[in-house]
């Protein structure tokens, strides 16, 4: 046989232990994807332990794990994001017991292998008589499906049973299951998804309860020597909104093995599509890193569920404050997502103006449910939508979508010259809705730099509250959106506003000369006033870079400084405070000197804007090659990195610094 040919279909059973060749009921492609990118395994020992890396697919609010111990065959979990910030609803919700000719099995006994896709998880145990082969995947955002092949490897038949039991952990005593139809199905004290469990395929299984949870057996079959058979359930957690009838019936009439091919085809189109767009060669770190991207954005995609109307991303299912959307968080996932799902680009950006008021504010943050978290209204965050819609048009040239947007953003961006520009001079300063200081400086994104320490907040005639220094990456944002909104114009067929937005583009650029430090070769916050610098060296200053903002002359000057190795050209490049500041604190200083993902992309990206390309090459591959873990398989992506020491920091699987290194590896 071509050994080719054979790669390209492998048979459901592997070839670790068997004897005699098996007769597979299905063959899968094999997939492209890397293997194991991420480490999924789990010690499940409460409703609240959180160090397990979970999957997740098809923007489903729950995942599974691998066991950390050997001797259970079944995925940990599922942990349950329609649960509170997310619970693990079991140590393993469909865990089966296999026996031949009556006599259990011990798994301590048989070989283990786990390998873990984009498209689903496979967990096998093997000997010489028998081959176990476990499969879990999302048939849709509501719906797991776990199936289990067993293949005699022995020289002759026997007979194999087959149990599937799962049993919440202790803290779920509000729990109220009951069995209807051959079904598990149960509710939650504290949330309004409903759980179902029950068996698929054509072999009759009987469904029971368990004290709280439920048992699965199928029929006793007979197993000629390499023959394999199948044992086929589903777990469903939905929302009221979603039509669990429909969902159930779905279930009972899936062709399982079809349904993980179908899986496996889809995720594979979307890899064999990012790897086109890569803009590096032949290399197996950085392979890892954009299938370590992808990963982290898929699992922590969620479809619309509560209060949030359309579907997008979390910045990590990992941190329990996390499970919601933010505003800029979203613009930058977007830009990402589009590479491979516009789809879900355009529902992650109509998410967050779901929640712009009709002066054009945009919320912070937004959560599925209101009683576990409330909305954050304190304060928006910088304006980089446009920017979103835009790249998300160069995608798919979708200009009904542009359509759509185009009017909400000239609201959004109109809103900060009316309650964000104190002396309405024209430059726009970080502020907040209720008054406070530290409202204020989340608004920037940056939420403790060094650059706000002595800030203080200035009453605005329309009742907001503005800091007392106009800030150069807000002006910069806002200078680039203006661009964005010229051709966005041109496309809703509004040449007169194309030239509107051009016009006050060009009266913008000049009042960047507030913010350059000629003797520095920086660009600084200011007073509001304009005639005082605040002189910390950090990101925001070459964010006008990113923005076209600048002339030849200074982006030279502002390169050079970001190739210092004394200030910006650290282990782990461009930190969010120069590293000879005295107030530089990279051990988790958070915004007061780790690195951020999103503001090395601005920086880098702003130097292929103004030609220094082998700057830019140098920097990716420092940020690419120190930072711990981003080329190894196994360990997430960060929220933020130490500079010095590449040392990961903050919260696991961050999706904007997904985002942006996906976009450090495919942009052109």
């Amino acid at each position: 046989m071509n050994k080719l040919f054979y790669w390209a279909l492998i048979s459901v059973v592997l070839t670790a232990c068997q004897s005699p060749t098996p007769k597979p009921t299905f063959s899968l492609s094999t997939p492209s994807f890397p293997a194991n990118i991420l480490d999924y395994t789990a010690q499940v020992d409460s409703t609240h332990y959180r160090d397990a890396l979970v999957y997740s697919d098809q923007g489903a609010w729950f995942g599974y794990s691998f066991h950390k111990s050997q001797g259970q065959l079944g995925f940990s979990g599922p942990f349950l994001m329609t649960q509170q910030n997310g619970v693990w609803l079991s140590k393993t919700f469909a865990e089966f017991e296999v026996s031949i000719n009556g006599n259990p099995i011990d798994l301590s006994d048989l070989k283990q292998h786990t390998k873990a896709y984009a498209s689903h998880l496979h967990q096998s145990y093997c000997n010489e008589s028998i081959q176990l082969d476990a499969y879990l995947y999302f048939s849709s955002p509501h719906s797991a499906v776990i199936l289990l092949n067993a293949t005699n490897t022995d020289q002759e038949a026997f007979d194999v049973s087959v149990q599937a039991q799962g049993t919440p952990l202790p803290d779920f005593a509000g729990l109220k299951p009951q069995v209807a139809q051959n079904r598990w199905q149960a509710t939650f004290e504290k949330s309004p998804a409903t759980a179902y469990v029950g068996p698929i395929g054509k072999e009759k299984a009987t469904l029971s309860t368990q004290g709280k949870g439920y048992a699965i057996n199928w029929p006793t079959q007979k197993l000629e020597a390499g023959s394999s058979t199948d044992f086929t359930l589903s777990q469903s957690f939905i929302f009221p909104e979603y039509d669990a009838a429909a969902e159930l019936k779905n279930n009972q009439t899936l062709a399982p093995w079809e349904g993980l091919q179908e899986r496996i085809n889809e995720k594979e189109q979307t890899w064999k599509n990012l790897k086109r767009q890569q803009n590096f060669q032949n290399s197996s770190k950085k392979e890892v890193v954009l299938a370590k991207s992808l990963l982290t954005l898929q699992n922590n995609s969620r479809v619309a569920a509560g209060e949030l109307k359309h579907a997008g991303i979390f910045p990590s299912y990992h941190y329990i404050w996390f499970h919601g959307f933010w505003a800029w968080d979203s613009w930058k996932h977007a830009v990402a997502v589009t590479r491979y799902d516009p789809a879900l680009a355009k529902d992650q950006i109509r998410a967050m103006y779901d929640y712009m008021d009709p002066n054009g504010f945009i919320a912070d943050c937004v959560y599925r449910d209101t009683t576990i978290e409330a909305h954050n209204y304190r304060n928006t965050k910088p304006p980089l939508s446009a920017w979103a819609v835009w790249k998300v048009f160069e995608s798919d040239r979708d200009s009904s979508f542009v359509r759509e947007m185009y009017p909400k953003i000239k609201t959004q961006h109109q809103w900060w010259y009316t309650y964000r520009d104190h002396d309405q001079d024209g430059l726009c300063e970080y502020g907040s809705t209720d008054g406070t200081l530290k409202a204020a400086k989340w608004e920037s994104g940056m939420d403790n730099a060094v650059r706000f320490d002595d800030s203080r907040i200035l009453t605005n005639p329309t009742g907001d509250y503005s800091l007392d220094q106009e800030s150069v990456d807000l002006n910069a944002y806002l200078y680039a959106e203006k661009g964005y909104l010229a051709q966005m114009a041109t496309i809703s067929g509004k040449p007169e506003e194309k030239e509107k937005w051009q016009q006050e583009r060009e009266t913008l650029l000049p009042k960047f000369d507030q913010f350059y430090d000629a003797e520095s070769g920086w660009y600084y916050d200011t007073n509001v006033q304009g005639n005082t610098w605040v002189k910390i060296k950090g990101p925001e200053g070459w964010i006008p870079l990113w923005a076209h903002a600048t002339d030849a002359d200074k982006a030279a000057r502002l390169m050079a400084n970001m190739m210092d190795t004394t200030l910006f050209n650290t282990h782990v490049p461009l930190p969010t405070l120069n590293a000879a500041h005295p107030k530089f604190k990279p051990n988790r200083g958070y915004w007061r000197g780790p690195n951020w993902v999103d503001q090395v992309y601005f920086g880098i990206k702003g130097l292929h804007n103004y030609g220094f390309d082998k700057e830019a090459s140098q920097l990716i591959e420092k940020l690419i090659h120190n930072a711990q873990g981003l080329t190894e398989k196994g360990p997430s992506i960060r929220e933020n990195y130490h500079p010095l020491t590449g040392q990961g920091m903050e919260s696991e699987s961050f999706s904007w610094s997904a985002a942006h290194l996906l976009l450090l590896l495919t942009d052109e």
